[in-house]
């Protein structure tokens, strides 16, 4: 009788021991989250936009007509669901001792003008996150575009052309150097916006750039306060070759002169600065965001680059300047909350003198260009459960003149204005 109690309490030993020591698994788990939105829009005056007016980015500038009226001076309103969004986020068994998760998301915003409706790629990485360490590669937000500091505005723009915007691929790694203070550094290529294309085709300077676009920042974090500085290398290859002289064809007695191509390794190579800060407390919060640089097309602000003719390397590259600053304050009532947002940007044109060959970029050509511009929006969230209502008034002027040599706005300046109503209605699950 002894020698059995003595067996079986041996094997409840070892099988308690063994329970023990297997690792416990973590289940396969997939959530589908989303939003269906309606937005209505009404605007007094013609604006640089996008996707049907959609997104308003500036007034645009005077166009008189043969009587002097100005043709800009025209409103426009539209009904669009295309924001709506769809994503699935997934996780499952650690890997090599990190937390796993990836995300899939998109909305029906198109990726051009003409593809409008159609569903577009917004999120598509996964991450892997340990204690101290955590890396993510795959698509998601440029390192500029802060998730936890960006204007709650009604309007879609997320504060564009104020605030940067947009995703790229990216291998990106975050490292918690004590309880407040993280370092970041990302390593990306553009996708959908990218630098404007020299030769016509998307994204080209970007993937003939054999070195990616590289970002570190260092985070400050508490209960209260977000704070951040960051400085980016932007490389971009506008062209492989160039056309030195275009082919003259045959005339008469004189022969056909072929075409004069050159191979092109110049290169543009940008830098930006941002900074930014969140202070909140249970009843509000304030967000204040800055950035300065060149080449910042690809961020879907103003401003991008220009090519200078040189005998010895067909052409060379300067980046056009930007700054930009804006402010946001939002109460964090979970019922009814009252924001305000106020923006500012400029761009400063180049160091060159020189006139330039040809301007790739957004809010200037060779004769006009937007100088600055200014908007100013209020808006109130009614929210209940997991509805969101939110009307919003937004004011934007914008100041234009005459192109420069240096690419700076200055002479023959109008000031323009547009006043734009929005209401938002958003359903989320």
């Amino acid at each position: 009788m002894k020698k059995k109690l003595l067996i079986a309490a041996l094997l409840c030993t070892t099988l308690g021991y063994s329970q023990e020591q297997k690792p416990q698994e973590v289940p396969y788990k997939v959530d589908v989250y989303g939003f269906a939105r309606v937005d209505y829009s009404w605007d007094t005056r013609q604006s640089a936009q996008v996707r049907e007016y959609h997104l308003n980015l500036w007034p645009l500038d005077e166009k008189l007509d043969a009587n002097g009226d100005d043709i800009n001076q025209t409103g426009a309103s539209n009904f669009l669901s295309v924001v709506s969004r769809l994503g699935v986020k997934a996780s499952g068994p650690n890997v090599w001792g990190a937390k796993v998760y990836g995300v899939l998301e998109g909305d029906f915003f198109g990726n051009t003008q003409q593809s409008i409706g159609l569903l577009r790629l917004r999120h598509a990485y996964a991450k892997l996150d340990w204690e101290k360490t955590a890396i993510t590669f795959g698509q998601t937000w440029y390192p500029t575009f802060i998730p936890e500091v960006f204007p709650g505005v009604a309007n879609f723009s997320t504060g564009i052309p104020f605030n940067p915007f947009g995703w790229a691929t990216q291998f990106r790694i975050d490292q918690k150097l004590n309880d407040k203070f993280r370092f970041s550094f990302i390593a990306y290529k553009d996708r959908e916006f990218g630098a404007f294309p020299a030769d016509g085709n998307q994204n080209s300077p970007v993937y003939n750039s054999v070195i990616p676009a590289m970002h570190g920042k260092i985070e400050f974090r508490n209960k209260s306060i977000l704070a951040g500085l960051g400085a980016e290398f932007y490389p971009n290859k506008p062209l492989i070759e160039s056309v030195i002289s275009p082919a003259i064809p045959a005339s008469g007695t004189n022969p056909a002169v072929p075409a004069v191509i050159k191979k092109s390794t110049e290169t543009l190579n940008s830098t930006s600065i941002v900074a930014y800060m969140k202070y909140n407390n249970e009843k509000f919060h304030v967000k204040l965001y800055g950035i300065t640089g060149e080449n910042l097309h690809h961020l879907v602000m103003l401003g991008g680059y220009a090519s200078y003719a040189n005998g010895t390397n067909p052409v060379t590259y300067e980046g056009i300047k930007t700054n930009s600053v804006w402010i946001d304050i939002a109460s964090n009532s979970k019922k009814t909350a009252p924001g305000l947002f106020i923006g500012y940007t400029n761009q400063e044109g180049t160091s060159s003198t020189v006139a330039p060959a040809n301007i790739y970029a957004r809010g200037i050509n060779a004769s006009r260009g937007v100088k600055d511009m200014w908007r100013a929006s209020a808006r109130v969230d009614f929210k209940q459960n997991k509805f969101r209502l939110t009307p919003e008034f937004e004011y934007t002027a914008a100041t234009h003149g005459k192109t420069q040599s240096d690419l700076s706005i200055s002479g023959e300046e109008n000031k323009v204005g547009n006043f734009r109503a929005t209401v938002s209605a958003v359903y989320s699950f």
